[in-house]
């Protein structure tokens, strides 16, 4: 595996590629079943149950402590799960070939590389365990992304430290490529110029990209699915419009006051208040805006949500806090 997973344990961003190729069987598709992981008595993951289509560009939502980092690590057999089925490719991630390892590149939340290396000393020391390393491309990328590759890694700020990791991961060109909170140590215009370098890494959709973040804003930038995990598990997943979609805003006006009870099919948030209320609904049927406009004698809008709004409303106080 590219990066530090070379032994088994060792521009304004423009519109995202619309074409992804889910139907590609070349690429790494991975497939969790079963999953569950436990630190002590707290438990992370509960039965996870998730399969990313090859050639995705999948952002993984959560809040703070959800449990991102340790189903990443448990994907990449970097951590062992309690119990569950993890594969890569049809590859238990525990017996991975030689072959499959080295198409996998991985950066860590917090990247730990060589200290003393200078970073084109230590691009070119990764590269030598790789027969297709593309050095020129990294140091073009180094030089864009204002990374110095004559300093040492452990005098290069977080930024760019976090920067360098990601052109380790980069240089061997892999099928799958895993990104552990990847931009949230880079300012607004650096992030936006890596955003764009991932989106054309995943541009002809014969890559599979699944990076964690908090930043919602980015994640619909590049993403064309959405993962959220909730209470150990994969509770949404789905193309990004399609999930859109799904979540809607519903305000209500009624002719007199509405009922405190009020109720309508797939809500999951609803606020009463004198004669108007909001109320966001997941999979709502068609007619279901006439139906209740009718049953409260009442008028119904439908507004969109952005993802921000989504994730907020689907883990509700949890999200708040």
């Amino acid at each position: 595996m590219n990066n530090v997973l070379s032994g088994h344990q060792q521009d304004d961003v423009p519109n995202r590629n619309p074409a992804v190729n889910l139907s590609a069987s070349s690429n790494p598709t991975v497939v969790m079943r079963g999953v569950s992981k436990a630190y002590g008595k707290k438990q992370i993951l509960r039965e996870l149950d998730w399969e990313i289509p090859a050639g995705a560009v999948v952002g993984l939502l959560g809040v703070n402590g959800s449990g991102k980092s340790t189903l990443i690590r448990c994907l990449l057999g970097l951590l062992k799960p309690d119990s569950g089925t993890l594969t890569i490719d049809g590859h238990d991630v525990w017996d991975l070939p030689d072959e499959t390892k080295a198409q996998i590149g991985y950066v860590d939340q917090q990247p730990q590389l060589f200290p003393w290396m200078k970073g084109r000393q230590l691009l070119k020391h990764l590269g030598s365990f790789y027969p297709d390393w593309n050095q020129t491309m990294l140091e073009a990328l180094a030089e864009r992304w204002k990374t110095p590759l004559n300093q040492t890694f452990g005098s290069l700020s977080p930024g760019q430290q976090h920067t360098l990791a990601i052109l380790s991961a980069l240089g061997n060109d892999p099928n799958l490529l895993v990104l552990d909170e990847p931009v949230s140590s880079l300012d607004p215009i650096a992030r936006r110029d890596f955003l764009k370098s991932l989106l054309d890494h995943s541009r002809d959709g014969q890559r599979t990209i699944l990076f964690s973040t908090h930043i919602t804003s980015d994640l619909e930038r590049v993403a064309s699915h959405v993962a959220i995990l909730v209470d150990g598990k994969i509770k949404w997943f789905d193309e990004l419009d399609n999930l859109k979609d799904r979540v809607k805003r519903w305000r209500i006006h009624g002719r007199d006051e509405l009922p405190a009870d009020l109720t309508v099919d797939g809500a999951i948030h609803v606020k009463v208040e004198g004669r108007s209320a909001t109320v966001v609904v997941t999979d709502a049927a068609a007619e279901a805006v006439a139906v209740t406009g009718q049953r409260y004698d009442a008028e119904v809008s439908v507004e969109d949500l952005n993802l921000e709004e989504i994730f907020m409303e689907l883990h509700g106080e949890e999200a708040a806090e």
